[in-house]
């Protein structure tokens, strides 16, 4: 017989997100059940960079302080078109608590912010999210073909991309596939590359990018032609995409002795899905990719959902654990009342940042599109002016999360 078991919230999926927001309810002592399809840690994503709003908005749960014990500080960048560098950013300059990226494997970062949660349920593959008057009811598979079965007060979506097909018939959305595709991969040595500095080349060959990360390592990430890419086939790492991109570093970014440590590559294209609202009559909730999926170029999808989970937690606490919170003399109806207040502002601002977060991220796909050759110097030279200007701030906030509503850019670090 398949029993119905019961609890406050319930988060699909233990990405970095769900992870984080199971962790941080926890800590608040609300009732939460984490389920995962994956039957092992094995991250489903690469992202490598934790952003200042991140850490700050993380140091209160101590998991800062975790990851920072591992991580590489990224804390200028480097911008090179037509073969010469046109300006620099210094994240070290910002007037916030973390004046730097935090570059650390997505591994690490998902066991960090996982460390003081629930442990998942694993296996479970999750097949139907549906609210009733009495909760939000959720139906689930096992990996033994098992069927299992919950009722929540609150469902939050954390699934990435992949669970999106939970929320059909309760959001809508707008998406878009890019053209661009792209290829990457980690070296565990990295002669020649500038220490604490990330590296982006641009021009008439497509991006090239160059990220520092733990133990003197580097992420690589190159544009390739879509023609060549799509002759392949699936999305592992092969030796011919290691080739391609060893020639596109050693051409773009003038780095022979990198691009000798170049062995493979894994494939990767991007796309752009904005949901037109995070929450469903204030019991089914979307967050991270679930919701807004933007180009990794710029390395902000990751951080937008690990923000959407931290400010999430302490609205759902509220109403689940209302004595703790001083709200003891409040009606249940009150408490409801203020609870659906909390997550208008909530998605409100959540939305804001993820649209803000998705025009930064086309503006990078397309300045990392190549250049037509005749253009490249006066492009080159119109970019290397602006980023001599005052303009060049814009580029540092910008790049370092300072436009998402969470952000405390400006203000005393």
């Amino acid at each position: 017989m398949n029993e119905t078991a019961a609890c406050d919230v319930l988060v699909v999926g233990a990405g970095p997100s769900g992870s984080l927001l199971a962790s941080e309810l926890q800590r608040l002592g609300v009732d939460v059940v984490l389920l995962e399809q994956r039957v092992d840690a094995s991250p489903g994503s690469r992202a490598i960079g934790v952003h200042p709003p991140v850490l700050t908005a993380l140091e209160a749960s101590g998991a800062t302080e975790r990851l920072l014990a591992g991580a590489t500080r990224i804390t200028r960048g480097i911008a090179v078109a037509a073969g010469r560098t046109v300006g620099e950013v210094h994240f070290d300059r910002l007037s916030v608590r973390f004046p730097f990226v935090a570059s650390v494997p997505q591994a690490v970062t998902e066991a960090t912010v996982a460390a003081q949660g629930p442990p998942p349920v694993r296996g479970m593959r999750v097949v139907g999210v549906h609210p009733t008057p009495a909760g939000v009811a959720v139906h689930a598979v096992d990996a033994g073909g098992g069927s299992r079965s919950w009722l929540a007060g609150t469902v939050v979506v954390a699934t990435g991309a992949s669970g999106r097909r939970l929320l059909s018939g309760l959001f809508t959305g707008r998406s878009r596939a890019y053209p661009d595709r792209y290829l990457m991969t980690d070296l565990s040595e990295s002669p020649g590359q500038p220490e604490h500095t990330a590296v982006i080349t641009l021009g008439s060959g497509g991006v090239a990018e160059s990220f520092p990360m733990p133990g003197g390592g580097r992420r690589l990430v190159a544009r390739v032609s879509p023609r060549h890419h799509d002759a392949g086939v699936g999305d592992g790492v092969s030796d011919s995409d290691g080739e391609r991109l060893a020639e596109a570093i050693s051409a773009r970014m003038g780095c022979p002795e990198l691009a000798a440590h170049v062995t493979g590559a894994s494939r990767f294209s991007i796309r752009r899905v904005l949901l037109d609202r995070m929450v469903f009559a204030n019991a089914v909730i979307a967050i991270g990719d679930a919701a807004h999926e933007v180009s990794p170029i710029g390395g902000q999808g990751m951080n937008l959902g690990l923000l959407d989970a931290v400010t999430l937690a302490p609205v759902l606490a509220r109403a689940r654990s209302g004595s703790r919170h001083g709200a003891a003399s409040r009606t249940p109806t009150e408490r409801t009342r203020e609870k659906n207040t909390a997550l208008r502002h909530w998605e409100r601002s959540r939305l804001a940042s993820a649209r803000t977060a998705a025009r930064l991220a086309g503006l990078n796909t397309v300045l990392g599109r190549p250049w037509p050759r005749r253009l490249a110097p006066t492009a080159a030279a119109v970019l290397g002016s602006a980023l001599r200007t005052p303009l060049a701030r814009l580029p540092e906030r910008a790049y370092a999360m300072g436009f998402d509503r969470e952000a405390s850019f400006d203000r005393e670090a």
